[in-house]
């Protein structure tokens, strides 16, 4: 077989170049589609942390009134105690 020609030996240069370049761009395509979901999973991430902040900001506002209801009620209750033992004592009980 004789030796391939220039224009022959440019070609498949050529075709071997844009194979190159082709899984290249392939390379470059997936690499931005993951970057891409990437992205998407962060803002995801993002509006989950926000919402989780939130629900956490109302917990700890209802675990304030909770312990507010709490103190109110042992309040009361010793109230009761103290007025239930001062009528025991009045009346030699």
């Amino acid at each position: 077989m004789a030796d391939a020609s220039p224009v022959e030996t440019a070609l498949q240069r050529l075709g071997l170049a844009l194979t190159t370049l082709e899984a290249a761009a392939e390379r470059r395509f997936d690499r931005d589609r993951s970057l891409a979901g990437l992205e998407e999973e962060l803002a995801r991430a993002g509006e989950d942390r926000s919402r989780l902040a939130q629900d956490l900001d109302e917990e700890k506002t209802r675990a304030s009134r909770l312990e507010e209801t709490n103190r109110e009620v042992s309040r009361r209750l010793v109230a009761a105690m103290e007025s239930i033992r001062s009528v025991l004592d009045a009346h030699g009980g």
